[in-house]
């Protein structure tokens, strides 16, 4: 894998630039060696005493297995489907690109608990940066799937924005189809009765799955009123608002580039899959949403919210989707946190542009992202099994 490897999370973008370069893993304990006794601790600090049980129980469940690895062909249209699982194989090192885990590389899977969630990528992305809450989901017993989002990717950034988040749910669908086809997998799990992560523009695609309607029109009608204030989300990486003259001239470029592409299309985008019954979304582009179809989201919808996302500016994005959404659940509130935070391995030596908005600011803890994934990880226990 070559310097664009570790590139991941271009924002929602209409305009957009090449991505992020590469460099050491930075060195971040892996989820797997924390005991159930300190996670179950965390839990209860972070989301109460049930959460912490149910992670605990699925832990003592699982204490025996490690994290297995295999990628499964890519189907028609999308990108190859690469699977967290757990096996009671013996781990070995395994390295991409920059990142180096402890995995046990196409080793038979261990049954686990019966559930797969699937994991869409932000812009740009790649498994790699999301890996160590894939690993936290399969201590406790899940299988983990993700797809690699055609053309919003590490190595094809062709159709970033609103032709991939039309594209990405039923990409989510063929990972499941893929999952349920493959004979490894086939038997082991509940194909029923399914979770859903996603973050950023994977958040984007789990507000879709959730029931949500949008249109690129209603995109261009956020930038049209507060192109300035959320220019990030409206422009992603391709220049930015430096506060000089000729940031007026930016202004009027984006803005007219932006009506030209998404003016016209009004007509709502939506996908249903009955498989998936629970889902959960981080820092999700949400501009282009009608709120009132999130108000009532068809299965139960968890929200990781970063209380100094530069990128899709709470306000206007999960804030906006919280105040429709009477019923969902506010799975961590991670208020010092900016965009990226919940990425852990961090993709290393970003350029200035990316880093900025997706490094973590200055106050964040990365010690307490064990908490925030074990209740993600308790949010999914509690809604998909028995």
């Amino acid at each position: 894998m070559n310097k664009s490897a570790a590139r991941h999370d271009l924002s929602p973008a209409v305009l957009t630039t090449p991505g992020h370069g590469s460099g050491p893993r930075r060195d971040l304990r892996p989820l797997a060696t924390i005991s159930s006794r300190l996670l179950a601790a965390a839990l209860t600090r972070v989301t109460g005493r049930w959460l912490a049980a149910l992670a605990s129980l699925a832990l003592a469940t699982s204490a025996s297995a490690a994290t297995g690895i295999t990628v499964l062909p890519a189907p028609p249209d999308s990108g190859p489907v690469t699977v967290f699982y757990p096996t009671t194989a013996t781990p070995a090192r395994y390295q991409r690109g920059p990142f180096v885990f402890q995995l046990a590389s196409d080793a038979s899977p261990a049954r686990g608990n019966g559930h797969l969630i699937v994991v869409s990528h932000g812009s740009g992305g790649s498994p790699w940066p999301q890996a160590d809450l894939a690993m936290a989901l399969v201590d406790a017993g899940f299988t983990v799937a993700m797809p690699e989002h055609a053309g919003d990717n590490f190595h094809d950034m062709s159709r970033v924005g609103p032709v991939s988040w039309e594209h990405r749910p039923k990409e989510v669908s063929q990972a499941i189809d893929a999952m349920a086809a493959d004979a490894r997998f086939a038997s082991r799990l509940d194909f029923q009765h399914v979770g859903m992560y996603g973050m950023s523009a994977g958040g984007h695609t789990a507000l879709t799955l959730a029931g949500g309607r949008w249109s690129p029109a209603r995109l261009a009608q956020h930038c049209e009123a507060h192109l300035a204030d959320d220019f990030p989300a409206c422009v992603g990486l391709a220049t930015e608002l430096t506060g000089s003259s000729l940031d007026a001239l930016r202004l009027s470029v984006a803005r007219e580039v932006i009506h030209r592409k998404f003016d016209d299309q009004t007509a709502p985008r939506e996908w249903n899959e009955p498989r998936i019954t629970a889902i959960v979304a981080t820092v999700p582009a949400a501009t282009t949403f009608d709120m009132s179809t999130l108000a009532q989201p068809r299965v139960p919808l968890g929200l990781v919210r970063a209380g100094k996302d530069e990128w899709l500016k709470p306000q206007w994005h999960i804030d906006a989707v919280r105040a429709a959404c009477k019923l969902c659940t506010l799975v961590a509130d991670m208020t010092t946190a900016g965009h990226g935070s919940t990425l852990s391995p961090m993709p290393p030596d970003l350029p200035p542009r990316a880093a900025r908005l997706i490094n973590d600011p200055p106050g964040f803890d990365r010690a307490t992202l064990p908490a925030i994934y074990a209740a993600i990880t308790g949010f999914f226990l509690q809604n998909l099994l028995p």
